[in-house]
């Protein structure tokens, strides 16, 4: 793949989470396009009718108008998204919730950390992690990844 960006999608019901998250990806080596939604309804009908998929999407676990396990599900209905890497995020979630997510078709869980060093430092790791895969086409149907 000879690509110089990545195409990224935020979806989380906090302005501000959606900013940090934005800020953190503007300053990688590895240049970002980012989309933001502050809905699950949105953002899913923005991959329906978008022809470009993206190939990293950051969802938080506690979505409005469209759960972040109904999003997943959908996604993993459609084979259109099988290259898009899902993680989600929160800053706590059950054993069970975890789970849940990964069986939804979630590739990684982020617990979300409470500073902006920690933060930064996962998500330059995931993105990193996320650029060698689809630059080197492996296959991310078998990825998993808790950090």
């Amino acid at each position: 793949m000879n690509k110089e960006y990545l195409n990224v999608i935020l979806a989380d019901h906090d302005e501000g989470n959606l900013i940090l998250l934005k800020n953190i990806l503007q300053e990688f080596k590895i240049q970002a396009k980012v989309k933001t939604f502050c809905n699950g309804k949105d953002m899913m009908d923005y991959l329906k009718k978008n022809t470009v998929i993206s190939e990293v999407l950051f969802i938080n676990y506690y979505l409005p108008l469209k759960s972040c396990i109904e999003c997943l599900q959908e996604i993993k209905s459609d084979q259109k998204f099988d290259s898009m890497t899902t993680i989600v995020y929160s800053e706590n979630l059950s054993p069970e919730e975890e789970e849940e997510i990964f069986v939804a078709g979630a590739n990684i869980f982020m617990k979300e950390p409470d500073n902006y060093i920690d933060m930064k430092k996962k998500v330059t790791d995931i993105i990193s992690i996320t650029w060698q895969y689809h630059t080197s086409g492996l296959n991310k149907n078998n990825f998993i990844m808790k950090v």
